[in-house]
């Protein structure tokens, strides 16, 4: 049987309400602090989740800030990070 590591508070402090994922992974994104929470659940900077999505910082700031929303292929995105967080994080590793 494999041991399960117990969370750390900073594992306990990037995780999303079940209710906020939920929304994400539907492409509900209400504002800018959804953008800003699921990129801390996936645990990166602003740099390198915005390397992983393949989008500038700049335009990650504007969502994260309330400017403009995700639309078109850049929600798609923001879906499958909220599913898959790893794959994200496994994305940037390998373009490094």
């Amino acid at each position: 049987m494999t041991d399960i590591p117990e969370l750390t508070e900073e594992d306990l402090g990037r995780g999303l309400k079940r209710s906020q994922r939920c929304r994400i992974m539907q492409g509900k994104i209400a504002s800018g602090e959804d953008v800003a929470a699921l990129r801390r659940f996936v645990g990166l900077t602003q740099k390198d989740f915005a390397e992983a999505l393949g989008i500038s910082v700049h335009t990650l700031r504007n969502w994260e800030q309330g400017r403009r929303k995700p639309e078109g292929p850049a929600l798609a995105l923001l879906r499958i990070a909220a599913r898959h967080p790893k794959i994200v994080r496994e994305n940037l590793a390998s373009a490094a």
